[in-house]
């Protein structure tokens, strides 16, 4: 192993970049997206390069480094937006901006973001580098194979000669409400920064084994095979109609079905922890499943994921415990609050903030239920009840003193507990995301109402099918509403980042 001693100090090494510029105004979104773009490829190209130099040569006098491209806003006044607006605007006079990564997948949102800008401060954007530099790792092309040590064929460790992922500054600070001003004394534009949405996308990748470029803005969480199951047969399904508006579907291993087309075989050996399937439809106004699995753990680092996206409404929909003694196996909860004993966003979202129901979502579920089951008005209540839904981080709850967790159910008002429903809303609510949950009475264990075999198979036979059907409709039903309605003013705090 050579001694690092030998080296010269890292200070020593002279800085190679792409050529810098300070940076050009546009007043035009699309022009200003594909100067994102260029500036985007000319940088990591030029890291894939010099990595690929470094590896022939093994000797290296230079360190190699490539930034972020930026869009930078520059207010002047208090101007006066329209009101009714949740976004598309900034606070007050002052610099602001944000770092951009993979503009090619966000082409639609930078679009929209930026035109939106435009329009409400009559000005342009400055897009040019940033002073962030571009980790290595999040460099290469999707689909990139690396060869598990490279190290040896250098004689210099890496990380003296390529940035690398900085973690003590990849955080939610600024979605949690804790930063106004970024390192460069410029407010927040966006929710995200540029490597803390890359790391997103690299552990999206990771934990359901498709692309980030496959998801859909609306998004169904669930934690049961089952429904996945249904999924898959309906989209099959919508893939065989004739002006079903869905072009592809594709699986876990980046599997796709095109319109049309006979079901394609799995590549994938076997299942990641989280696998996603995505019904598309073009502008990526489908619909993505993904099987969550048991547990707010898995709950909430998905939708850390996800959310980088900036999807327009996620959904949960499972099976719960009904605690109501007028409830029946199969009704529906639909949650218009939550009792949060999960603890996993603690420390992000302090179990004092309220988590409201959202209107727009709450109607859409509710008319599909009316809908898919065919009652209406009071009636409907024969079949779905409204009210709070509890989580919990402990599965067996049941066989511990109940005296504490029942007084407490009992006072919170809950009709319902889960171990993932208020870690999906509570984490919508921190990244402005819309969200809704209804659940399906799978048992009642206050009430030793247990689910025997057979009952079980009938259950899941008859009930998976139409719970499935009434949050498919609700998305439907959502996506044909326009997102400035979709993105409630509630999501939103004092100062807020201008994009959505």
């Amino acid at each position: 192993m050579t001694n690092t001693s030998e080296f010269a100090a890292l200070d020593d090494l002279p800085v190679s970049t792409p050529p810098q510029d300070a940076g050009h105004v546009f007043t035009d979104a699309r022009a200003a997206v594909e100067c994102l773009q260029a500036l985007y490829d000319e940088a990591t190209q030029f890291l894939r390069d010099k990595l690929a130099e470094a590896l022939a040569s093994g000797t290296v006098s230079e360190r190699y480094r490539a930034f972020y491209p930026e869009i930078r806003l520059t207010s002047s006044s208090h101007t006066r937006v329209d009101s009714r607006l949740a976004y598309g605007y900034v606070s007050g006079p002052g610099v602001y901006s944000t770092t951009v990564t993979r503009p090619h997948l966000f082409a639609n949102y930078l679009e929209t973001q930026i035109a939106l800008l435009m329009q409400s401060h009559s000005t342009g954007v400055t897009i040019g580098p940033s002073t962030t530099p571009i980790p290595l790792h999040f460099a290469f092309l999707e689909g990139t194979y690396i060869e598990g040590s490279i190290e040896h064929r250098l004689d210099r460790p890496l990380r003296d000669l390529f940035d690398v992922p900085d973690l003590a500054s990849t955080d939610d600070r600024i979605v949690n409400s804790q930063v106004l001003r970024q390192p460069d004394e410029t407010a927040a534009l966006a929710p995200f920064t540029a490597q803390r949405i890359d790391y997103s996308l690299h552990r999206l990748s990771h934990y359901t084994a498709t692309s980030p470029e496959h998801f859909q803005n609306y998004v169904l969480f669930t934690n049961y095979q089952f429904y996945v199951d249904e999924f898959i047969a309906y989209a099959h399904e919508k893939l065989g109609e004739e002006g079903s508006g869905y072009t592809a579907f594709v699986e876990p291993g980046n599997t796709i079905t095109r319109h049309g087309e006979a079901p394609q075989p799995s590549t994938l050996g076997r299942l990641p922890q989280m696998p996603a399937y995505h019904l598309m439809r073009p502008e990526g106004c489908g619909i993505t499943m993904i099987n969550i699995g048991v547990g707010p753990s898995n709950a909430k680092t998905v939708t850390d994921h996800v959310a980088v996206l900036r999807p327009h409404t996620w959904l949960m929909l499972g099976h719960c415990a009904g605690l109501r003694n007028s409830q029946r196996l199969g009704d529906y909860v639909l949650a218009h609050a939550y009792v949060r004993e999960d603890h996993v966003l603690d420390e992000d979202l302090p179990i004092w903030v309220p988590v409201p129901a959202l209107a727009e979502v709450q109607k859409a579920l509710e008319t599909a239920v009316a809908d898919v089951t065919g009652y209406e008005d009071y009636e409907l209540k024969r079949v779905m009840r409204t009210g709070t839904v509890a989580t919990i981080d402990n599965r067996n709850w049941e066989l511990r003193d109940q005296t504490g967790p029942v007084q407490r159910l009992s006072q919170s008002r809950a009709i319902a507990l889960d171990m993932e429903s208020a870690t999906i809303a509570a984490n919508g609510f921190r990244f402005r995301v819309p969200y809704g949950t209804l659940l399906c009475v799978s048992d009642k264990p206050l009430h030793g109402e247990l689910k025997l075999p057979g009952m079980a198979t009938d259950f899941y036979n008859t009930q998976v099918k139409q719970h499935l059907d009434i949050g498919i409709q609700a998305l439907e039903e959502l996506r044909d509403m326009p997102p400035e309605r979709l993105h409630s003013r509630k999501l939103r705090s004092f100062s807020e980042t201008a994009f959505q």
